[in-house]
């Protein structure tokens, strides 16, 4: 069950320029959480925004080159954790964002172990936790570009 809470309330525009122009996949098979996550990603001004209810679709649309994917842990058929590691195999620099009703501390984990950028429970704060991992990942993007390394030395230096 999906937890993210929407109210009306002012949504942060603050969040960047950049987000709009990020393309970003949604991968979830509860359809309800599926609308919650497109309509606040729409809201805060995401305009390229691809929905999947299962792990195969978003796996044979890859070549469409997403940035972000937000992907639910727990999938019928294709997993959450085996869907990561295949997107990660195909293309390491896609951010990946588990997403989870578990409160497990060891799915948290792996989840990071297996290449996801970051792990967000399914809760009443969904909504603010997405707005902050697109403005680490444009902040990432950011100093990133300013650096004259190649993109290997670029990654050491955020670890």
């Amino acid at each position: 069950m999906c937890g993210m809470y929407i109210a009306t309330r002012n949504i942060k525009i603050i969040i960047m320029e950049k987000v709009n122009q990020f393309k970003i996949f949604l991968v979830d098979d509860d359809h309800f959480c599926l609308n919650l996550y497109e309509q606040h990603l729409f809201n805060i001004g995401c305009t390229d925004v691809t929905r999947f209810d299962n792990g195969t679709d978003c796996l044979n649309s890859l070549t469409q080159n997403p940035e972000i994917i937000f992907l639910d842990h727990n999938m019928d058929v294709l997993s959450g954790f085996e869907l990561l590691k295949k997107v990660k195999r195909f293309n390491p620099n896609i951010f990946v964002v588990m997403v989870s009703g578990q409160e497990n501390m060891k799915t948290a984990i792996d989840a990071l172990k297996y290449g996801a950028f970051d792990y967000i429970l399914k809760n009443d704060h969904e909504a603010e936790k997405m707005e902050d991992v697109l403005r680490r990942i444009t902040e990432i993007q950011k100093e990133m570009s300013k650096s004259k390394y190649p993109f290997f030395k670029k990654l050491l230096t955020f670890i």
